[in-house]
């Protein structure tokens, strides 16, 4: 038991010593030395680092390396990250008790106990799979979908005959192929990240993902649809064709695991769990979606023959369902074949209102819930590319997870084709993205009709996702946060929200002097803190505030104080005198004890300090000076305890 607290007290001197808690990053070790990321190297203080008894060196290298020997290392890091609430390698978070942080933490706490209350359901399980598939792809989707964008306005552009030049089409074809890198091989990438979610091997999952582009098919040969007896298109099935693929993977893997010998596993589990998902997806999962894609295009062609807004509403409806399910690909024929006959696709226009319904419904969002960080970053990083006309990251980091935002955004798309399909004749002259790069390439100077169903896609998908779309349990976490900020505004005391003074004592019987005077430049450099320090007449000293004693340090020398306010208050007696370990002092308190100016802490024998060569100055340092607003200047003269040396200003 006593080891584990000379344990504990050694991390916690580690952490003052490293700058404090707030200050450590991370905690790892090796075989002799516990290895800190520090925040900010200036806040390190080797000196105090090197008295900690039981440490035998400092290296301040990349990492801030504290040398404490084989056999308690291992322990002492793991006290250290015990009191910080982590695991070895793990962020430590920092922890300052601001009201606005206040806040911050009864939201969390909140949030977290809102998460505890849903009920887990089949759909709530798939949203988040989904999401958890996606969003570690959301920063390549909007890096690329915004190099797309470039690409998309410059390629209409170019075919609209506003510019032209192998310049320009050099650099359409360069910014081509490095987009090209994301949207190409998303079924790969999805299929990765799909088997992490769902506990497949990852790089097995991008070979099932993979399945679908249909890499080395003889397009003279092609394979043949089980259904239909029609060719298989690549892409076929989707990414959601993708992710229920890799969760079959997972089954077949997990249970491949339980019953293969280890010896042979690596070599039998993945050849098995490729072979057979590998022939499901190709001869099952594809034809699927291929049955499914025959079918959608018959109602497509019953709904443009019906014509008017209702086939506008419909179309555009209809048309995210279709990207999720990489059946949008099927729909190029049709538009190849209105562009042959009639000079322009009257179907392209009325798609692209689906991504206006997105944007709208993201804008939505992002204003009923703009107290959700994590939720306003994303559609930050994807509002951009959608109104440029890339709609994956919108669909898979922001709508689709959420659900009900998904149905709202479909809407929108209804409403922004209904008004492109009332006003009749808007066609695109060739195809290309939609959204504002597809304005360059409408039909018969009527921009105007597309930009107007552009226009009522936002607003749609903004009214009915803003009234009808956000999800309960977001937004009653954002309204939770609300009522915590308020409350805890309405809690904080009122010396919280304006400035507090605390008195400094004089320590002992002496002569008074600025920190700057002191012979050790840690302390004359402040760099721990601000204070004072008394030159001791006797061996006396006494609190040096109204407070608690926080610490003792286990050599004797060095006594924390908390005060009422918050303030934390060092008093070191004698410049280096960790090294005389405890012999020169008595310590007259304990910890936890409360304390006066006129309580006696400790006696030093000042004639052992004389002895060791170790100066007489009893150093009392404010160590917190983050929450410190002023201190009052301190001017050198001869004083007893009790009496006021220096006011703090909080």
């Amino acid at each position: 038991m006593a080891e584990n607290t000379a344990y504990k007290k050694m991390a916690a001197e580690i952490y003052a010593g490293a700058g404090g808690m707030d200050n450590v990053e991370s905690v790892v070790h090796c075989m002799t030395r516990v290895r800190m990321s520090v925040r900010d190297d200036t806040k390190v203080n080797e000196e105090k680092l090197k008295g900690i008894p039981g440490v035998l060196g400092v290296v301040d290298d990349e990492q801030l390396q504290v040398i404490v020997g084989p056999g308690k290392v291992n322990k002492v890091a793991q006290e250290m990250v015990a009191m910080a609430g982590v695991k070895l390698g793990e962020t430590i978070p920092t922890h300052n008790h601001s009201g606005k942080e206040k806040v911050e933490e009864f939201a969390a706490q909140n949030k977290a106990a809102q998460k505890a209350k849903q009920k887990s359901t089949p759909m709530k399980r798939f949203l988040k799979d989904i999401s958890n598939i996606f969003v570690p792809m959301i920063p390549a989707f909007v890096g690329s979908g915004l190099i797309a964008g470039v690409v998309a306005v410059l390629t209409n552009m170019v075919t609209a005959g506003y510019l032209s030049g192998d310049t320009w089409n050099q650099l359409i074809m360069v910014l081509s192929i490095i987009k090209n890198g994301m949207f190409s091989y998303l079924a790969i990438y999805t299929g990765v990240n799909a088997a992490q979610v769902f506990g497949a091997t990852p790089t097995v999952g991008g070979i099932i993902g993979a399945v679908i582009l249909l890499t080395g098919m003889n397009p003279e040969q092609p394979i043949k649809n089980l259904f239909t007896g029609e060719a298989l298109a690549a892409n076929q099935g989707g990414i959601l064709g993708v992710i229920l693929a890799v969760w079959l993977l997972a089954q077949v893997e997990k249970r491949l695991h339980k019953v293969v010998p280890d010896s042979i596993d690596i070599i039998v589990t993945p050849t098995i769990s490729i072979l057979l998902i590998g022939l499901a997806e190709i001869y099952l999962i594809m034809p699927l979606a291929g049955f499914i894609s025959d079918n959608m295009v018959g109602g497509i062609n019953w709904i443009l023959n019906v014509g008017g807004a209702f086939s506008g509403f419909v179309l555009g409806a209809l048309f995210l369902p279709m990207v999720m399910l990489g059946l949008h690909q099927i729909l190029t024929p049709i538009h190849v074949q209105m562009i042959t006959e009639t000079g322009s696709t009257l179907l392209l226009p009325i798609l692209a209102m689906a991504g206006g319904g997105q944007v709208g419904a993201a804008i939505a969002l992002w204003v009923r819930l703009r107290k959700d960080k994590e939720l306003s970053e994303m559609i930050k990083g994807a509002l951009p590319v959608g109104i440029l006309g890339i709609g994956e990251p919108l669909i898979y980091g922001v709508t689709l997870p959420l659900g009900k935002p998904f149905i709202t955004a479909c809407i929108g798309g209804g409403i922004g084709g209904a008004v492109i399909g009332l006003i009749g004749g808007v066609g695109a002259i060739a195809i290309g993205p939609s959204g504002i790069p597809l304005i360059f390439l409408i039909a018969n100077h009527k921009w105007w009709g597309y930009v107007l169903g552009l226009l009522a896609a936002y607003l749609g998908g903004f009214i009915f996702t803003y009234f009808f779309g956000i999800p309960k349990d977001r937004l009653a976490a954002v309204q939770e946060t609300n009522q915590n900020e308020k409350q805890v505004a309405s809690n904080i005391p009122a010396e919280s929200k304006a400035s507090v003074q605390e008195k400094l004592y004089a320590v002992a019987t002496g002569e008074v002097k600025p920190l700057t005077a002191s012979v050790d430049k840690v302390f004359s450099q402040k760099m721990m803190g601000d204070g004072y320090f008394v030159v001791s007449d006797t061996g006396d000293i006494y609190a040096p505030v109204y407070g608690t004693v926080s610490s003792i340090f286990p050599t004797k020398h060095a006594i924390g104080f908390v005060t009422e306010h918050g303030s934390e208050v060092l008093l070191h007696m004698g410049v280096d005198t960790v090294q005389l370990k405890g012999a020169p002092f008595t310590i007259r308190v304990h910890e936890g004890d409360k304390v006066t100016p006129g309580t006696l802490v400790a006696t030093v024998d000042l004639e052992a300090l004389k002895v060791a060569h170790k100066a007489n100055e009893m150093l009392v340092v404010v160590t917190n000076m983050e929450k410190v607003k002023q201190l009052s200047p301190v001017s050198a003269k001869h004083v007893s305890p009790k009496e006021e040396i220096l006011t703090v200003t909080i």
